[in-house]
Order: structure tokens, then C-alpha cells, then sequence
């Protein structure tokens, strides 16, 4: 191919092109980062081609990607079946009791952008030497991905640390309005209701269910804090967060959001100062890149916490690179957090198997030099620390540049800076402010964001596929660059159909029942998206679900069996064989992408 060095490009894709054929609901997502990332469209898709992706030019032999929804013949053919066969509905649903559809095309967009990551990935393994690559990206085991986190804790040695059981925000005002509640502080929490005169037994027992929302997808709080709020004004409940040091931000609409959308991409790139496309000097014994391992070679520092920069890190590790993960002395907190495999926190080890950890303390100022020497021979230095911290701490972009001027520095935010009046920047309170709330629920039900950490997977997944832009470009230029991406990118990316429909005047939700599940005697089905009308037409309370699924199929219907227990996945014929354990017991879903 061309040398990195002379090629003039300005965006990672300059002069490449490419081809779509397939469902929309993943192809559209993808021809759009595509050309976003540079590449033009050479033919317009084809929903009766084959499901592959071609790209091609610019020096490089053509890239290949195949997209499915699931293994052939496991009955998974669309976005309601993946969801109810991965567990997704399922997890989305605990807050409301039983499995309920996402109404949003969470596992299509997902997918999608696993699919640039793997034409991303091996475009680098081309610069890098590595011959051409083939990806195959599964919805199914996107799907899966995104309940990994979940599937891991269900299969852990001990319990849940919190209830499994219905409930969780968000509140409403005395006038009605519905309002999300951020704090990551106990003491904020107490104070904000004490404020509001709410019970102190209440405010105690609804801590523990609230802080572990984010990992177990329900909050089962004490119902008196939801009268508390209906008795106050929105006024007085501002003034109540403002007092604590709580937030609280109101739910948006898909319109609202659509009128305020800057049209901007989820990610950007900035290249800096020229360098050698990677540091020239490497070990003895450094991996070679390969077509199944393009990344092989690279390191990776990541200081992350929680789950975007964790998971954009740990899929950057499955495509070959060397992950050394920073963490404060005495190590990673969240190692401990409940429940374990063989004393190791399953969901930790869900985002941060396979990880090296080094532990420095970025507070003092000797480990701080210790670390800028660490990213003198890295390729990436990734974090999702607090707005300005990095300043603080002189590990910005420009600092660590001076050092390494290859490097490809990433941070993954809440909000990319793009909104002034923005709340704390995390998952809940993303999805408050962007309309995913309306988004992810059909017409007939009151907007609520989802309490399963659909920004924090899909923002992870946006993370890595920035920083594979950012070092696709870094070799075509020999330039080291800033790579940003957010939840709001992700926010925006998933809601992008529902936008469109708003801005164009129309009802930007789906109608009334989309992708409900059909119960049955001894469980739930649900039909494919467009067999759904004519399946609910038929009472399958009395039958079993395998009865259901014969009745309904023999009128040429699709439909598959919903997934309420996580455990069930590991033994499923729909995923034959794809869900291992770890060196520590914990499940392990399968890599998300073929490379070959």
C-alpha cells in the first residue's frame, strides 16, 4: 500500500469507497460512518445481495465485512428476536417486572459499529504488514456483548449485592414532569431528600438500591420517595438538588432533541504534530500483526473507570493490542464489587480480563513522569476521567504529545463539550437529556431511559471505533492525533431514525405494543418485528413456548423464545458453543467479530 507517511489524506478514509448491501437497520449506520470517516459510496445498497460491506482504494487491497443477524437456522432474523434471544429484553425489562423490547434498534446499531471497527482494524493490519482481512459481525453476539456484564454477574459465585426486583426512576414533579436523579455520593443523596422532607428509613433503604442500579439494570426504591416528588414542584426539587450537590435533569423529547442537534459526527479527530507513525523503537519478541490479530504490536494505556473507556479498551485487546490498564495504588476498586468469581468482581472481569495493570498514583508527581514515560513507547493513551482533570494533572493531549508525537490520545467523555447546559455526564442522565428515554419505549407508555447501560456499551463501542480511526490516520500520515467520542455520540447515533422522523414533523416514537412479548404458559416469545401484527392476534397463554413457536410458524410467522434467565444462554442452541468461562470461572461472551 501507499506509505503512511506520504499518503495526504485528512480524514482516515480520504479516497477510499465503498459498497453496502442488507438490512438498513445496519448498513445505514454503517455507509454513515463510512463516509463520516471519508470513505464515498459506491452503490447505493441492496437489501437482495448478499449481507457484506466492501472497501476499497487508497493503496489498499479491498476490505470485506459480513453482517448477520444470527447462526442460520437459530431463528434470529431481526432486531426482536436478537434482543429476546441475547437477554437484552430481559435485562431492559427488571424495571418494569418482566422482558420488554427495546423499541429503539439497539442491537443493529450496535452491530453496525462493530462492523467499521473490524473494516477499521483491518485496514491498520494492512498498513502494519498484515495481509487483508475478512470480518464477520454477528447482532447475535452484539447482543450478547451488550449484556455481558449482566450474564457474567448471573453466573458469579455469590448473589447480587441489590434486589433483583421492579422499580427505579425516573420521578415525577407535583406538575407532572419527569425528571432523572444523578449522585455518586451518599451523603448528596441523603441530603437531597431530606430537603424534601422525605422519611428517613426511606432515604436509608433506597441508597444501596439506587447506587447499584447501574449494575444490576432496576432500582426497587421505597414507592414513598416517588410520592415525596409528586408533592414538590420542579422548582423546589432543583432547589433541593442544588442544595445536596445532586442533579437532576428533566426528560427531553426526541423533538426538542432534534431542534437543538448540531448534525455533528459521534467522534473527532484532531491530527497533531507529526511523528513517526508509531514509535520506531520496539521490543525483541514484539507480536507481529496478522488478519485475525491487526492490532498485535500495539500497546494500549488506559486509564478508565466504570465501563465506556474499560469497554473501548478491552476491544482494542481482542484485536491484538497489549492493554496495560493504570490503576490507583492499592488497585482497581471495582475488583471487589459483588458479586465474585473466585474472589474477582464478575463484571470486572466482563470489561478487564486479559488486562496488565499497573498501579500508579496520578496524584503525585514522580508516578505522573513514570506514567509519561509509559506513553513515550504506547500507541494509545485512553481515559474517561472528569472534564478538566487531565489539564490538571499535565496529561492532556499536548502534554503527552511533547513526549510521544505518534500517539493516538483518546478520551471518551459524557458530552464532548457540544452542550452548555449539560448535567453530569453519565449514562442515565445522557439518555434524560437526549430523548432515549422516548426513544427506547413505544407510544403508549411514559418516556423512561433504560436502566440497562445502553450509553455506557454503545459509547464504549464508539470509543474503540475512534481510536482505530485515529490510528488507521496516524498511519497514513505519519501525524499522531486526538481522538474524542462521548455518550452523546452514542446517544445521537442510536436515536438517529427517531430524529429523523422528528425533524420531518412526524411522531418519532414507535406505535403502541412495539415489541411487547407474547406470554405464554411457561414463558414468553417474541415475533419478528414484521410478523408481530399478525401474531398478536393469537392466544398463546395455554400453550408452552414451544407450542407457541409451532403454532405461529406454521402460519409462517417468525418468532423466537425470550431469554428471562441469563444462566439459560450458556446451554441455548441459538448460540451453539459461544460462551465460555474464564480463567477465573467468570462467563465470557464470544468476540464480537471473525477476523480471517
Amino acid at each position: 500500500m501507499a506509505s503512511p507517511a506520504t499518503t495526504q489524506t485528512v480524514r482516515p478514509l480520504d479516497t477510499l469507497r465503498f459498497d453496502t448491501s442488507g438490512p438498513p437497520q445496519i448498513t445505514d449506520v454503517v455507509a454513515e460512518h463510512l463516509r463520516l470517516l471519508g470513505a464515498r459510496s459506491e452503490t447505493p445498497g441492496d437489501l437482495d445481495m448478499p449481507d457484506r460491506i466492501t472497501l476499497a482504494g487508497g493503496g489498499f487491497a479491498p476490505a470485506h465485512a459480513t453482517t448477520t443477524w444470527g447462526n442460520p437456522g437459530s431463528g434470529l432474523v431481526d432486531e426482536a428476536t436478537v434482543q429476546a434471544a441475547t437477554g437484552m429484553m430481559a435485562v431492559h425489562g427488571r424495571r418494569d417486572g418482566g422482558p420488554r423490547g427495546l423499541a429503539a434498534d439497539y442491537a443493529a446499531t450496535a452491530t453496525a459499529v462493530l462492523t467499521v471497527q473490524g473494516l477499521l482494524a483491518g485496514l491498520v493490519g494492512q498498513a502494519r504488514g498484515a495481509g487483508a482481512s475478512h470480518v464477520t459481525t454477528g447482532a447475535d453476539r452484539a447482543g450478547l456483548l451488550a449484556v455481558s456484564q449482566y450474564l457474567a454477574a448471573a453466573g458469579a459465585d455469590e448473589g447480587e449485592a441489590a434486589e433483583l426486583a421492579p422499580g427505579g426512576p425516573p420521578f415525577t414533579s407535583a406538575e407532572g414532569v419527569l425528571f432523572e436523579l444523578e449522585t455518586l455520593d451518599p451523603g448528596a443523596w441523603a441530603a437531597f431528600w431530606r430537603a424534601l422532607e422525605a422519611p428517613t428509613d426511606a432515604i436509608r433503604a433506597g441508597w444501596r438500591p439506587f447506587q447499584f442500579r447501574y449494575a444490576t439494570a432496576c432500582a426497587p426504591l421505597p414507592a414513598v420517595l416517588h410520592t415525596v416528588t409528586l408533592a414538590h414542584p420542579l422548582v423546589r426539587i432543583r432547589q433541593a438538588a442544588a442544595l445536596s450537590g445532586a442533579e437532576v435533569c428533566v426528560l427531553r423529547s426526541l423533538a426538542e432533541r432534534a431542534g437543538e442537534s448540531d448534525g455533528a459526527a459521534p467522534w473527532s479527530l484532531e491530527p497533531r504534530g507529526a511523528g513517526a507513525g508509531r514509535p520506531a523503537t520496539r521490543p525483541t519478541g514484539t507480536p507481529t500483526p496478522s488478519p485475525a490479530r491487526p492490532l498485535a504490536g500495539l500497546t494500549v494505556l488506559e486509564a478508565g473507570r466504570r465501563i465506556q473507556a474499560p469497554l473501548a479498551a478491552h476491544l482494542l485487546g481482542l484485536l491484538g493490542a497489549e492493554v496495560i490498564r493504570i490503576e490507583p495504588p492499592g488497585g482497581d476498586p471495582l475488583r471487589g464489587m459483588p458479586p465474585a468469581c473466585s474472589g474477582v468482581s464478575a463484571r470486572w472481569l466482563a470489561l478487564n480480563r486479559g488486562k496488565r495493570a499497573v498501579e500508579i498514583d496520578i496524584k503525585a508527581e514522580a508516578d505522573r513522569r513514570r506514567l509519561r514515560d509509559m506513553a513515550a513507547q504506547a500507541d494509545v493513551f485512553l481515559h474517561n476521567w472528569a472534564p478538566g482533570k487531565a489539564e490538571e494533572l499535565g496529561l492532556d493531549a499536548d502534554d503527552l504529545g511533547r513526549v510521544n508525537p505518534a500517539l493516538v490520545y483518546a478520551y471518551t467523555s459524557g458530552w464532548a463539550d457540544r452542550l452548555s447546559d449539560a448535567p453530569m455526564g453519565t449514562d442515565f442522565m445522557v439518555q434524560a437529556r437526549t430523548g432515549v428515554g422516548e426513544a427506547v419505549r413505544p407510544g403508549d407508555e411514559p418516556p423512561a431511559p433504560s436502566l440497562m447501560t445502553l450509553l455506557d456499551v454503545l459509547g464504549g463501542l464508539h470509543g474503540a471505533e475512534a481510536v482505530l480511526a485515529g490510528l488507521l490516520l496516524r498511519e497514513r500520515t505519519g501525524h499522531g492525533v486526538r481522538v474524542d467520542s462521548s455518550l452523546l455520540g452514542a446517544a445521537d447515533t442510536l436515536t438517529a431514525p427517531a430524529l429523523r422522523r422528528a425533524a420531518r414533523g412526524e411522531d418519532p416514537r414507535r406505535p403502541a405494543g412495539f415489541r411487547h412479548p407474547l406470554a405464554t404458559a411457561d414463558g414468553w416469545i417474541a415475533p419478528a418485528d414484521g410478523s408481530a401484527a399478525a401474531a398478536a392476534a393469537y392466544d398463546l397463554r395455554e400453550l408452552s413456548t414451544r407450542e407457541a413457536l409451532t403454532r405461529l410458524r406454521d402460519q409462517g410467522l417468525g418468532a423466537t423464545a425470550v431469554t428471562t434467565d441469563l444462566c439459560d444462554l450458556h446451554d441455548d442452541p441459538r448460540f451453539a458453543g459461544s460462551i465460555s468461562r474464564d480463567a477465573y470461572g467468570a462467563p465470557a461472551v464470544p468476540n464480537p467479530w471473525s477476523l480471517a
